[in-house]
């Protein structure tokens, strides 16, 4: 269960207050496994431990202190250089679960959809908002952006690793079936090495809906 630390400031009087606020939090969780993905490739293969540096995992297909732009950032020209906040892929198995159900597949591999690590013990993992910190006990802190949006690439490597009849179908099927459970997308704030088996404490930020 999170633990939540209220240190809200009451600054608006209640009529004026701009948005509803949820004060910070901490989880315990887990690494259940790790993965990494060659230079040309965004599929991973299992490892027992990642170095991570402040351009992510050396050698792996998303590292780098930048990247280029695509289909996700529409208001750049397509291959613009932007800073790269997708240095790593984080997943968790009960919510790759719940896709394989609606896709009707035995199972959905975190390495057929490029992930990185494979948590245990948070709930929603997908939900966690941005800004929350990861702190594993060797000494790494990760520091979340955003939601890992679904996409056809992703789609087509779990038809073609599930052996699905219909390729395209899959390739389809998996953005839908996997919104909002697809995971995080995450970068190296403090850089060291990560094991399978390590303790994380995820400190989730205080959040708000903005209402201007």
């Amino acid at each position: 269960m999170i633990q939540r630390q209220d240190t809200t400031l009451d600054l608006f009087p209640e009529a004026e207050k701009p948005a509803e606020i949820i004060p910070a939090g901490k989880l315990a969780a887990k690494v259940a496994a790790l993965y990494v993905a060659p230079s040309d490739h965004f599929q991973t293969r299992p490892v027992e431990a990642l170095q991570l540096g402040f351009d992510g995992i050396s050698g792996d297909f998303h590292a780098g202190a930048t990247r280029r732009s695509g289909g996700r950032e529409p208001w750049y020209p397509r291959g613009t250089e932007m800073r790269n906040e997708r240095q790593l892929s984080i997943v968790a198995a009960d919510e790759l679960a719940i896709v394989a159900g609606r896709m009707e597949l035995a199972e959905i591999k975190p390495e057929w959809i490029g992930a990185n690590l494979l948590i245990e013990g948070v709930p929603h993992l997908s939900m966690l908002p941005s800004g929350t910190l990861l702190f594993f006990k060797g000494g790494v802190t990760i520091k979340v952006d955003a939601q890992n949006g679904p996409c056809r690439l992703a789609g087509r490597s779990v038809a073609e690793n599930a052996d699905m009849a219909d390729h395209e179908t899959g390739a389809l099927a998996f953005p839908k079936a996997a919104k909002r459970l697809r995971g995080l997308v995450a970068w190296v704030e403090k850089p060291g090495s990560i094991t399978v088996g390590e303790e994380i404490s995820v400190r989730v930020p205080e959040q708000w809906i903005y209402r201007p």
